[in-house]
């Protein structure tokens, strides 16, 4: 089928970057807007003010950008990003609990943010019919007398004066605006009702720093991670990443900041549970400064409850769903949405969005349980707290303690935690069988003694 018509992208990062790939087979032209000069090397940019932070792309989320751009694993690998094997390459200290190591097909790759926006953004670039519209502002959206279809965007580029603002056609507009989408307010402004919002108060903030890193540094290994618990709501990662280098990231929830100084990022790895992030502190040579930034609530828009939603418009990504980003979920969600996308396409335009918000919240269902959930271990953290999620608590604690020396139930974790299996998988019978036989066993000691509270959401039977 030939494309015609034209589609309007209101945000140029990686959410908006997945929807004009989606949209590039439907639509002869896509016009990707952003309000920032576009840099033409891999650079950090005031727009993704996160992309100085660690950044990670789940096993879902790898293999999804290969379904969109094709060979862009071995691209990046090619560009010295390393190819990391979740299982075997990386220690997880989950609750505590080191994780038995074992050679898996869960592959991620170490990569900067900004590495990564420039292969897709350059990827994106080449398709025919799609441009780029940088230093532009999206003012609002343009619709029809009635209102019942968006009809395309108003712009203003930056430094020009009012009267020089102008309209920008299109088909269909995409809302990739993150967690700043002027959506609501542009469509009560044409008579809409606001989406419901959920809610979930975390207060982290995080720093990172990178490193330089060297072969023999945390015993060879590609990464670390340890997570918080309830009394102690601090937690770390290690990833490798291009050009020999290791990011560090500290987390703190609930207002518990990481500071940003040497003495005192060495106080903070010298107090968790996993001892590799004091080594690389210690004995590799950092190669920027450490970064701050906070994360106020995970946030869930529930487009697919409105009752009225005018055609010709979508919204996206983190401006549908933005997720506490200790469990780096937002880019592989992002990813699948641009498959929906793509995929709903095919079979044409007409209901699209009432289509594609269910489809996108059956793909938001699960990780947003995952991460609401874990979450919800934090006595601090408003949100109801059923006998289920209760259990699964228990249950998942217990799963961490058993993985110590059962290598498939960490390889089961691993999948669920990286969106290839529904979590429902952890309560297969095998996997409930090998989590009784774990809690049999005597207890393994961890470096801090025994730490409770453990979850992976709210797992359905």
């Amino acid at each position: 089928m030939a494309s015609t018509g034209s589609a309007v992208v209101v945000g140029g990062s990686m959410g908006g970057l997945l929807a004009a790939r989606a949209l590039s087979e439907t639509y002869a032209r896509v016009v990707v807007i952003d309000r920032d000069r576009l840099p033409v090397q891999p650079a950090n940019r005031r727009g993704v003010p996160q992309g100085r932070q660690l950044h990670v792309l789940l096993a879902r989320g790898r293999e999804a950008f290969d379904e969109l751009f094709p060979g862009l694993t071995e691209e990046l690998h090619s560009r010295s990003a390393p190819l990391v094997d979740l299982h075997g390459q990386v220690n997880w200290y989950n609750d505590g609990y080191l994780m038995r190591r074992k050679p898996s097909s869960l592959h991620a790759v170490g990569i900067g943010r900004p590495l990564l926006e420039h292969a897709v953004r350059a990827r994106v670039a080449a398709l025919p019919g799609v441009e780029f519209l940088a230093t532009t502002e999206v003012l609002g959206i343009t619709a029809t007398p009635d209102h019942s279809r968006i009809t395309g965007v108003r712009v203003l580029p930056h430094g020009a004066g009012e009267d020089e603002a102008y309209t920008i056609d299109a088909d269909l507009v995409v809302d990739a605006g993150g967690r700043a989408s002027r959506t609501p307010v542009w469509l009560a402004g044409l008579g809409y009702p606001p989406p419901a919002e959920d809610q979930v108060r975390v207060d982290v903030t995080y720093v990172t720093r990178t490193y330089r890193r060297e072969p023999h540094h945390i015993d060879g290994l590609l990464g670390v991670l340890t997570n918080a618990v309830p009394g102690k709501p601090r937690s770390a990662i290690i990833a490798v990443r291009e050009d020999n280098q290791f990011a560090v990231a500290f987390a703190g929830m609930l207002g518990e900041e990481p500071p940003t100084d040497d003495e005192g990022l060495a106080a903070y790895a010298g107090q968790l549970v996993a001892p590799e992030f004091a080594e690389v502190l210690r004995a590799a040579a950092p190669t920027g400064e450490p970064v701050k930034m906070r994360f106020p609530a995970s946030i869930r828009r529930r487009y697919e409850h409105l009752r009225r939603f005018p055609d010709g418009y979508l919204v996206v990504a983190d401006a549908v769903c933005s997720f506490n980003p200790i469990y780096g979920q937002g880019m592989t969600v992002a990813s699948l949405e641009a498959l929906l996308l793509r995929q709903l396409l095919t079979g044409g335009t007409d209901d699209l969005a009432r289509r594609f918000f269910r489809g996108a919240a059956r793909l938001i269902d699960a990780p947003w349980s995952i991460a609401v959930g874990t979450d919800l271990r934090f006595p601090e953290v408003v949100g109801p707290r059923t006998a289920k999620v209760r259990f699964v608590n228990a249950y998942v604690h217990r799963l961490h303690r058993a993985a110590t020396t059962d290598p498939v139930l960490g390889a089961a974790f691993l999948r669920v935690l990286n969106l290839i299996d529904p979590p429902t998988s952890l309560l297969a019978p095998g996997i409930v069988l090998r989590v009784l036989r774990g809690a049999l066993r005597s207890q393994p000691s961890t470096r801090h003694g025994r730490i409770t509270g453990g979850s992976l959401g709210q797992i359905s039977p």
